[in-house]
């Protein structure tokens, strides 16, 4: 089960804060139901007591309402101002900056190959296995791997894996808050995640100490949640921007290499090994009002679906060592079903809050057809291309995205991003998404009022989807990211 690496008191902070944003959502739906119970019978009465315009209405409010009904006016108008006082709270998506590693990272798959060979421990059939996996995996030839992993032979120690999360995640970092101007003393709320690399002290307090941030900043290290962590990571500063007011909150999200490349030949150990690099982002997130006109992205909704109660989910990803001890993420065979199933499962719920009317009654029909009538119908799948213009697809090898573009029905212009950033950047866990919106800025194709739908996967199993609009058209040109200088050689084509 994935779990998350905080102090005691954060713990319990972070309990009180969820239980005091579920009941000022209770008290905000209370007040607006009294209030129009109270509001419009007196509204109505003095409208048809006199002629419909609107200066008689409000002389008949002042006259009739008012003046005789001073205790009700005056118990909506405080109503009206605690309705407002306890809404929920915008949170919004000042920018985010992605990690590009130094070109002496780079690992071509002949490199990789040569890499393998070398460290004399895989059987030629396993170097065979992998080079397949390698051709036919969607990467191309300029993904990184840590240097500690390409000198012979490998350097897998803990002081380079913390070189290896200082270089990306402070590279990261410092690129956010040259765009966004925000001083680190404004920062409120801390979360990194990362799932394999946990060392102590914590790599969020690594990033407290850096940064010197202040000594009240709630901080949260997510660990073992896998590749879908960002979205989490983005579910929860969404609840703790509720209960916060005037708050930053700083997100990175990121994976280890150096410390978590498998050196043995069990087969559904290795898979990993050729799909995942190097990578990490930054994101920087606000509830301050004042910052809606300089934010880039507005959060809409996140949905996020749980499907570690089966066994088969639950082991589908797995961490153990093989036979000879030797540590590595196992893939099952059944990753590609559970995670189509688990993509089913997050739609019937996302489906609602974003579809328009006809969709919905559609996908209700199918659902009332199976589920009540059982009949054996196939279930209704909506076209989401009603409700998005841009998807983003977590990158986690060319099966994932071969299943998720046959079920939700795309086109290969919606793939385009996801697998761009497949072929140009590898597997980089939960930071992928990222990329893929970098993708699409650099490519200048998001306008003001575009919506935008991620969706991750990860060890549990778990699919978490994001919603997001943009509240301005992207100007490409001023855009600093990882693909600027190299956008105009993309979309490349991929061989089958």
């Amino acid at each position: 089960m994935a779990h998350k690496n905080s102090d005691p008191h954060e713990l319990s902070h972070l309990k009180s804060s969820c239980l005091r944003y579920c009941v000022k959502l209770r008290y905000h739906h209370l007040i607006l139901h009294v209030f129009f119970l109270a509001a419009i019978p007196m509204l109505l009465e003095s409208i048809s007591s006199t002629h419909i315009s609107l200066q008689s209405v409000f002389v008949r409010i002042s006259v009739d309402i008012i003046k005789p009904n001073s205790v009700s006016i005056s118990f909506c108008f405080a109503s009206l101002v605690l309705l407002f006082k306890t809404r929920p709270r915008n949170v919004y998506l000042l920018n985010f900056a992605r990690y590009k590693p130094k070109s002496t990272w780079k690992v071509s798959r002949e490199l990789f190959t040569d890499m393998a060979i070398a460290v004399n421990i895989f059987t030629e059939k396993n170097l065979e296995f992998q080079k397949k996996i390698l051709e036919t995996s969607g990467l191309g030839q300029e993904t990184y791997l840590p240097e500690a992993l390409t000198q012979i032979p490998p350097n897998p120690c803990i002081a380079e894996a913390l070189n290896e999360a200082k270089m990306v995640m402070f590279g990261a970092i410092d690129e956010l808050l040259d765009k966004t101007k925000v001083k680190v003393k404004d920062i409120g709320i801390l979360i990194v995640n990362c799932s394999l690399f946990n060392p102590t002290p914590s790599l969020s307090t690594m990033v407290i100490n850096h940064y010197k941030l202040k000594d009240n900043i709630l901080s949260f290290n997510l660990s073992g949640m896998g590749c879908s962590a960002s979205i989490i990571s983005i579910d929860l500063v969404k609840k703790l921007l509720q209960v916060h007011a005037d708050t930053y909150a700083l997100v990175v999200s990121t994976e280890n290499i150096t410390q978590n490349w498998y050196l043995g030949n069990d087969r559904s150990m290795l898979i990993p090994n050729c799909l995942f690099r190097v990578g990490g982002t930054a994101i920087m997130l606000s509830n301050r009002s004042s910052d809606s006109s300089r934010s880039k992205y507005q959060l809409i909704h996140t949905v996020r679906t749980h499907k570690g109660m089966e066994d088969k989910s639950y082991h589908c990803a797995y961490q153990k060592e093989d036979e000879n001890n030797k540590r590595g993420i196992s893939f099952s065979k059944d990753l590609i079903a559970v995670a189509g199933e688990a993509l089913k499962e997050n739609i019937i719920t996302l489906g609602p809050l974003v579809l328009p009317m006809p969709e919905k009654l559609l996908l209700l029909g199918s659902l009332v057809a199976r589920k009540v009538f059982k009949m054996k119908i196939q279930p209704y799948v909506p076209n989401f291309k009603l409700a998005f213009e841009h998807f983003y697809i977590h990158a986690g090898g060319k099966a994932v995205l071969d299943e998720v573009e046959r079920n939700l029905e795309l086109t290969k212009w919606h793939m385009e991003p996801s697998r761009m950033t497949l072929y140009r950047y590898g597997n980089n866990s939960s930071s992928s998404l990222w990329y893929q919106l970098a993708y699409t800025e650099a490519k200048g194709r998001i306008n003001k009022g575009h919506r935008m739908w991620q969706i991750a996967f990860g060890a549990g199993f778990k699919c978490n989807s994001a919603v997001w609009q943009s509240l301005q058209t992207i100007n490409a040109t001023l855009e600093k990211n990882p693909w600027v200088d190299e956008i105009n050689n993309f979309p490349l084509h991929i061989p089958e």
